[in-house]
């Protein structure tokens, strides 16, 4: 990862036993959930700045899990799925698309979505009749597993990333094993933010796995950065209640009349002088808004309580131990006392 200047990477048959995050070095943390050390697990890798970032992880089952980020104000939603192998009970790999059904329905419609998975289906070169959900760029031929990936596609509105970007095969094959090689692992997107996605391919050499290769995507988030609502700067007239500012007031508009008792005829030019004269003795506002003045409730008690609550579900998120447990307990029953 730090090679290839990988900030997010999604893991499986990770085969690690629990629920926690740890650091694996060189900047980088791990987020994981394994039921059993022998089989299956999944986890995301994320680079050490990107974790304060975390708001949620989701430890579905051992096949699926997810993270909720927000960068720049942007919330993007990391998925990483492990599909059972094509040997697998039918049931089994109906059970995994429905856990995957489920983290997509959770998810808002307006947050971006990533899933990197090993979903051991082949969903073919050729995209006729599924123009919508994926390119033109898979390889060799769909297969029943493959066509789950494209129904599941076609239900959430995805696309298959690593076929819309044409590559030599070398480039596609995500899976090799003696003489096999094929395309099982993907990047998924939602399809109005496949505008964001620049290049995906396989990076060889950089095997994750035995026969697994890493298959990496540039994605640049498009940030809306809110329209500043500009306020006009008003003159602050309520000075001329004050004796010495109005006198002021009096003395100056004299002059820029050029001493005149009686006003000119012409009440527009007099009106602007009278606003000059007062936008420079008396001043104008900011121009900013006022801040809310009903926050009188927003405390440093308040404030401290919720940030306690946070870091405890923060921390139980990450690792969810008995101890972590005991601690999110404590803290929400205190500030349920303090009436938070």
């Amino acid at each position: 990862m730090e090679r290839r200047k990988v900030d997010i990477l999604c893991v499986q048959e990770t085969r690690w036993k629990g629920s926690k995050a740890h650091s694996i070095g060189a900047g980088f943390k791990l987020f994981y959930y394994g039921v059993d050390s022998k089989r299956n697990g999944v986890g995301v890798v994320l680079k050490e700045e990107f974790v304060r970032n975390v708001l949620e992880v989701k430890r579905v089952s051992d096949r699926v899990m997810s993270l909720k980020l927000e960068i720049e104000g942007v919330m993007l939603n990391v998925v990483s799925g492990y599909a059972p192998q094509v040997g697998c009970e039918l049931e089994e790999k109906e059970r995994f698309w429905s856990e995957l059904d489920e983290v997509m329905e959770s998810i808002p419609t307006g947050e971006r979505v990533v899933i990197g998975a090993d979903l051991n289906g082949h969903v073919g070169e050729g995209n006729t009749g599924d123009e919508e959900v994926m390119g033109k760029f898979g390889v060799k031929e769909r297969n029943l597993e493959g066509q789950m990936v494209v129904d599941f596609a076609k239900r959430m509105d995805m696309a298959v990333v690593n076929t819309y970007f044409q590559k030599r095969e070398e480039h596609r094959v995500t899976y090799k094993s003696g003489g096999r090689s094929t395309q099982v692992d993907y990047i998924l997107c939602r399809r109005g933010n496949l505008k964001e996605i620049s290049d995906c391919k396989v990076v060889v050499g950089e095997s994750v796995a035995r026969q697994h290769r890493m298959v990496v995507c540039r994605m640049t988030l498009m940030v809306c950065k809110k329209k500043r609502l500009e306020i006009e700067k008003k003159t602050k007239w309520w000075k001329l209640k004050k004796e010495e500012c109005c006198e002021e007031f009096r003395q100056k508009l004299r002059q820029a009349l050029g001493g005149q008792v009686v006003l000119p005829d012409d009440w527009e030019t007099t009106a602007e002088v009278i606003r000059e004269t007062g936008r420079k003795v008396l001043g104008v506002s900011s121009g900013r808004r006022k801040e809310d003045k009903e926050t009188w409730w927003w405390n440093e008690e308040v404030q401290d309580s919720i940030q306690r609550k946070r870091l405890a579900k923060k921390k139980w998120d990450m690792d969810r131990t008995e101890e972590n447990r005991r601690v999110i307990q404590g803290v929400t029953a205190q500030s349920e006392e303090g009436g938070v």
